[in-house]
């Protein structure tokens, strides 16, 4: 279906969060807004993520009796992301973060809460917090969405239970315990009777949670307003007046159709996390081909900002945001990316070797930094091979990559290849090309501190976040325990990104720069197609989603005031 209209106050190209956010926003403040997004769904990479979000000093924080400030936040900042490059940037995330939460909140079906224990990546650092600058989504009924529950990205399978049920961070222990403890096992059952009766009316359930919740009420925002979203939607180019963006040259279909913007166009379409070229030029080799990301994020907003004159922002320490991920085939022949977290690494029982069969990371700090710590290990080699190994009890307990605890049946995985499984250390090492006497000493070295809690070589489980991840009921140390129970198994890890961090230059009004610094009048960026405020460094979990709903906030405002402006200037001048 084409657009309604041939010319629009905002046009949005993208709906992921940033993008959704300033539709939104933009929609609110009475502007004629249209969406243009190139996939059958909305949601973006948002949709498959835990839907975090890392605002300092926000207001839920106040109301959970959580003291922060701006002042704390600029110090933690200045202690993690140490380079001057897009200090302004920062600062204006700090200082309009908290405002777009309350607006956000007060003017759309966004609806976030505080998560009071969530500590900082670097705990020990000035300034961080052991919790509440992270915010998540409240869950949120799919029903309230009606026939356009089909248009959000449902997320990823691996991440569901019984084909379509989604839980929540809290409900993870509890359906670890059922059978152990009365209040989980009710807990779960209740969960699942829920779920059941869902599915009489849903092709899957409509609780959701996480990012799935967060795009939905984003969403629902959307369709709550007169704001107009066409799917399956290509733009082509950017159309200028002079040195102005004006709008967009779509194709849908076999048709291309110029669309004016009276205001302005956002670009908002998810970095280029799936583009091989841009990858060979802004990545490092070892980092390889593999992405936790949308498949749809292939660098469109980047080609048509550079088009119209944008500079990219390529003062970044990591051109993207890391995280181990497991590769496997679903039954439909697709190949998935399983993203190691927050469910396996940190846990008790488990190590990461490198090729050679020794470890090279603390396997519970955050994913970023563990993948840091694998691309320093490879050395720049490529392909360079990554196991975590565990015992049967690990499996058991927690499950590793996309296998789920008390998962009896994993012949499965072990005909794809996908886990490798041997009676002894000796011969997982064989299977896995690595010298048996190195993986062995290796096993052995960590269980000789295992036994008491202690991991000497790496400091497992000594900071509040390292300990948060682990599990709480295994003593003394939440994060280790020895790896001794036959059999054994081993899955090869990646370095996979969940997002880039090279995007465009913008200002604080989230304008598009040029070289010489000036604005591209009518274009504005948000999201991943901006580029990151942090330089690609990781301080907290919500790193990517905080800035892009505060500069998808930013611009909606900035455009909606300029209309607002060119109003009244027209009304003065008759």
């Amino acid at each position: 279906m084409m657009p309604a209209h041939e010319t629009y106050d905002v046009i949005v190209i993208g709906a992921g969060a940033g993008g959704m956010t300033a539709a939104a926003v933009a929609a609110a403040e009475g502007l004629r807004v249209l969406v243009i997004e190139k996939t059958a769904f909305v949601g973006g990479t948002t949709a498959w993520s835990g839907g975090m979000v890392w605002i300092p000093a926000n207001p839920k924080m106040k109301e959970a009796g959580l003291s922060d400030s701006i002042t704390e936040a600029v110090r933690y900042l200045s202690n993690t992301v140490p380079e001057p490059a897009n200090a302004g940037l920062r600062a204006a995330f700090l200082a309009r973060g908290p405002e777009a939460v309350a607006w956000l909140e007060a003017n759309t079906e966004v609806r976030l809460q505080p998560v009071t224990v969530y500590p900082d990546y670097y705990p020990e650092r000035l300034g961080a917090t052991s919790g509440g600058r992270v915010l998540e989504p409240v869950a949120f009924d799919g029903r309230r969405l009606g026939r356009a529950l089909a248009r959000l990205r449902p997320p990823l399978p691996e991440f569901m239970l019984f084909g379509g049920m989604m839980v929540n961070r809290l409900d993870i222990p509890h359906l670890r315990h059922v059978g152990k403890s009365l209040r989980s096992t009710l807990r779960a059952a209740r969960l699942v009777s829920a779920y059941a009766l869902q599915r009489l009316r849903s092709p899957r359930g409509t609780t959701l949670h996480l990012g799935n919740a967060l795009a939905a009420r984003l969403y629902a925002s959307l369709l709550a307003r007169p704001v107009e979203i066409l799917f399956s939607a290509d733009v082509e180019d950017l159309s200028m007046q002079g040195d102005r963006v004006a709008g967009v040259v779509i194709r849908h279909g076999a048709r291309d159709r110029l669309i004016a913007a009276r205001r302005g166009v956002v670009l908002a379409t998810g970095g280029f996390s799936h583009d091989a070229v841009l990858r060979k030029r802004f990545f490092p080799s070892a980092a390889g081909l593999v992405s936790a990301a949308n498949r749809a994020a292939t660098g469109d907003g980047l080609r048509l900002a550079v088009t119209a004159g944008a500079a990219l922002n390529t003062d970044a320490t990591s051109p993207a945001y890391w995280v181990p991920a497991s590769l496997f085939r679903r039954a439909d022949g697709s190949r998935g990316a399983f993203p190691h977290m927050v469910t396996d690494l940190a846990k008790p029982g488990v190590i990461a070797v490198n090729a050679a069969g020794r470890r090279f990371v603390n396997e519970a700090l955050s994913y970023h930094e563990f993948v840091l710590g694998m691309l320093r290990d490879g050395q720049g080699e490529v392909d360079r091979p990554f196991y975590l190994v565990c015992d049967r009890a690990f499996l058991w307990a927690y499950g590793l990559g996309r296998i789920k605890p008390f998962t009896r049946k994993i012949r499965r995985y072990l005909a794809g290849s996908e886990l490798v499984e041997a009676p002894d250390i000796a011969q997982l090492a064989g299977k896995i090309g690595i010298k048996p006497s190195t993986l062995s000493a290796t096993i052995a070295a960590y269980n000789e501190g295992a036994k008491e809690g202690r991991d000497p070589e790496f400091g497992r489980g000594s900071t509040i976040y390292q300990r948060h991840l682990g599990d709480a009921a295994h003593k003394p140390n939440p994060c280790v325990a020895p790896i001794v129970r036959e059999p054994f198994f081993a899955m090869r890890i990646y370095p996979a990104d969940l997002g880039t961090a090279i995007g465009m230059r913008v200002d604080a009004q989230a304008r598009v720069l040029r070289e010489d610094g000036t604005p591209i009048t009518g274009l504005y960026a948000c999201g991943n197609d901006m580029g990151s405020i942090m330089n690609g460094n990781c301080p907290g979990p919500g790193i990517m989603l905080g800035p892009a709903l505060t500069f998808g906030y930013i611009a909606g405002r900035h455009l909606a005031e300029g209309a607002a402006m060119a109003s009244s200037g027209a009304k003065a001048s008759v």
